[in-house]
């Protein structure tokens, strides 16, 4: 059996070695020709799954270790009688860090508390769900938007998206990327939602590019020049807008979800549906390919205030600005779109914040609420 194997998923010899010979090939590189005689393939975001690429291969599987599938024609691998198998909410807790971590590095640019500020979350699934989840748990009044959702299970508890635009001093933006039906999300916010969004607004992007009209927010930004944005993900990937990028708060080459952890989560996930598929059990747990963090255990003392603290914790295990730095530094380095590509195939080993233990001695126990809530282990001293 020849599995073919985008190289930047993690693990892949040790989960896939078993049950067949494994060709790993860079995501972009991935093209008919490559799948042609492939039983199996595996890939990422970054790799087109369609017409081109799988007709008049012998492929029988396709697994994507991405919890977004509009990289994939389903009805098509469907028609062929291609098994498909994504891997929903593996990186989910990856880019709830990654929100966080943003948001207290504005704060503490901008001067402002994290508990002060009323979040409007668009999109409520995997990700945004477990945003919605932690954010209420450290204080912060946040509203809902999710019109599938709402339709499905009642409007009770949801908003429309012009409420959180009228209402939010942040909109964070976790939908997939739809181009018909119902519930377009296609350029979502554009250049009247935009136009419309209060001065001082913060405006975060880690669900997919093209939902946001990039063209509309870069005049925003370079005009008024009075909201702040923060985008993983952007229109045209690999060769982003250079400029949009520089007036970018903060600018991060589609990685919010780029944990250790999150990726092996994702690996493991295509790994058991291609077991099922081959009727073969599952020899590998989760926990089989996990290596303990770098970082285990963080003791902290009295007089700290609760954004230091919470700031402090995340930076301990991931903080945002230096993957802005980094996106800078490889463009100018290498060119916008391989500079780009080159910081996601080369990123360095980032745990979940759930990895930390956090130890509170004499003075910090109120922090315990607080840090739990934001996804660490605490335990008291």
């Amino acid at each position: 059996m020849r599995i073919v194997v985008d190289a930047n998923v993690p693990a892949a010899e040790a989960c896939f070695g078993e049950l067949g010979d494994v060709v790993r090939l860079a995501g972009r590189d991935i093209d008919a020709c490559a799948v042609r005689d492939a039983d199996a393939l595996v890939v990422r975001s970054v790799t087109r799954v369609d017409e081109s690429l799988v007709t008049g291969s012998r492929l029988r599987f396709v697994g994507s270790c991405t919890i977004g599938t509009d990289h994939v024609d389903e009805a098509l691998l469907s028609r062929q009688g291609i098994d498909f198998a994504s891997a929903p909410g593996c990186n989910a807790e990856a880019v709830v860090d990654y929100v966080l971590s943003s948001l207290l590095t504005l704060g503490e640019r901008h001067g402002w508390r994290l508990d002060e500020r009323r979040v409007g979350i668009v999109g409520v699934g995997n990700v945004g769900g477990r945003l919605l989840a932690r954010l209420r748990a450290l204080g912060v009044e946040c509203l809902a938007c999710d019109p599938p959702r709402a339709q499905r299970e009642g409007p009770a508890g949801f908003q429309d998206l012009e409420a959180l635009i009228d209402d939010c001093d942040v909109l964070c933006l976790h939908t997939p990327l739809i181009h018909r039906g119902p519930h377009v999300t296609h350029h979502l916010l554009d250049a009247r939602r935009i136009a419309e969004l209060a001065p001082e607004t913060v405006l975060l992007n880690a669900g997919r590019g093209d939902c946001v009209d990039g063209q509309a927010l870069r005049g925003r930004l370079a005009g008024p020049g009075d909201i702040t944005a923060v985008l993983d993900v952007w229109e045209g990937e690999p060769a982003i807008d250079p400029a949009l990028r520089d007036l970018a708060a903060i600018a991060t080459p589609h990685v919010a979800g780029y944990s250790l952890d999150g990726k092996l989560r994702g690996t493991h996930q295509i790994y058991r549906a291609l077991c099922q598929r081959l009727g073969l059990p599952a020899r590998l747990a989760l926990d089989d390919l996990l290596p303990a963090p770098p970082l285990r255990r963080l003791e902290l003392g009295g007089g700290l205030t609760s954004e230091e603290a919470l700031r402090l914790c995340a930076r301990a295990v991931f903080d945002v600005r230096r993957d802005h730095d980094r996106l800078l530094r490889e463009q100018h380095r290498q060119g916008l779109a391989r500079g780009f590509d080159a910081c996601r195939a080369n990123y360095p080993l980032r745990r979940e914040f759930a990895t930390l233990g956090i130890e509170l001695g004499e003075g910090a126990e109120d922090l315990t609420p607080l840090l739990a809530g934001a996804g660490f282990r605490v335990a008291p001293g």
